[in-house]
């Protein structure tokens, strides 16, 4: 691959897919690198240099960065949403291993510009203990005290890619993501996030004539979601400016879990019993500050979460009824 085009790790997922697709778009040439085999990618994009490496290894994040890049855009990590990282916070913290060996690859390939993908769940759990919760700001990532686990990684993570900013001239830039959701995402399998899970048991019930779901908790902690054409568009004008503190990429448009499958409900035509259970439930209350990306980067997320929820219900419909007719999905 000549120096001067794009890679992807974690391009098998969610996010990687559809960032890979946007490069492309751009007429880039794009290494797009996961670990998972071709068949379990959320999208494959046929134009891509598509290699299967395990980047925990430092081997294969030589390979992945080998000739060099204008842009690195590191999202590999194990994750999902909350009912996984909740449970599997060593495997979470082992993706320090792929950060640290993405960086140090990074560095002596004489790559451009490194972007990391962190997350919402490097700010401190004190600040999140009320549903009607203030906006988080990038600052309220310290004192750190990050989601245990899947939290601290990133904010280390973060960290690190700030010293090799000082330290190598690195360019690093970091983007902390608020719950991106969309279709062609992961929407059943334990890894799924709430609208994606939300989506998929409205689809059920739709499509086999059941008329309750369960919700997990109370059903009024609150969040945020950005749709994943607002995180692609802020991934890539973050990448490519001149911020070198992390900015929050989210909505600010807080709604309870609750009002989330009502709204769901909305679309689908339907209205069903809530059964509320036992469940994963994380901070009580999230949303993201967006003061200083507009004020950085003059943008913020755009798309409304009826839009956005329309979009991937549909696409989550289709998969569902697929999975019910003995079809294969569509990816």
């Amino acid at each position: 691959m000549p120096h001067g085009d794009a890679v992807v790790t974690g391009a098998g997922g969610f996010i990687g897919g559809y960032l890979t697709r946007a490069l492309l778009s751009e007429g880039k040439t794009v290494r797009a690198v996961d670990r998972k085999p071709l068949t379990e990618w959320c999208q494959l994009q046929p134009d891509a240099e598509n290699l299967v490496l395990d980047l925990s290894l430092a081997e294969a994040c030589a390979e992945a960065v080998r000739g060099g890049a204008a842009e690195v855009f590191h999202l590999a990590a194990d994750m999902g949403g909350m009912g996984f990282i909740e449970n599997n916070k060593a495997a979470c913290m082992l993706s320090v291993l792929s950060s640290t060996h993405m960086l140090l690859a990074a560095r002596d390939a004489g790559v451009g510009r490194y972007f990391y993908a962190s997350s919402a769940c490097v700010y401190a759990a004190e600040k999140q203990t009320e549903a009607a919760v203030l906006p988080l700001r990038e600052e309220d990532a310290y004192p750190a005290m990050p989601e245990d686990g899947y939290g601290w990684e990133k904010l280390f993570s973060e960290r690190m890619a700030r010293h090799f900013r000082e330290d190598y001239g690195l360019a690093t830039r970091a983007a902390r993501y608020h719950n991106v959701y969309g279709p062609h995402g992961t929407f059943d399998g334990g890894r799924e996030k709430a609208p994606a899970a939300a989506c998929r048991k409205i689809a059920t019930a739709v499509l086999t004539g059941a008329t309750e779901i369960e919700i997990w908790g109370d059903g009024e902690q609150t969040r945020s979601f950005t749709y994943i054409d607002d995180c692609v568009t802020g991934t890539l004008r973050l990448t490519r400016s001149e911020v070198v503190e992390p900015l929050n990429i989210g909505s600010d448009h807080l709604v309870t879990i609750n009002e989330l499958h009502t709204l769901i409900e909305d679309i689908a035509g339907v209205r069903l019993t809530h059964r509320h259970v036992p469940g994963a439930l994380g901070v009580r209350g999230r949303n993201s500050d967006n003061t200083r990306i507009v004020k950085e980067l003059d943008w913020a997320p755009t798309t409304t979460l009826q839009a956005g929820l329309e979009a991937t219900y549909r696409w989550i419909h289709d998969q569902v009824s697929a999975q019910l007719a003995g079809r294969p999905r569509h990816r």
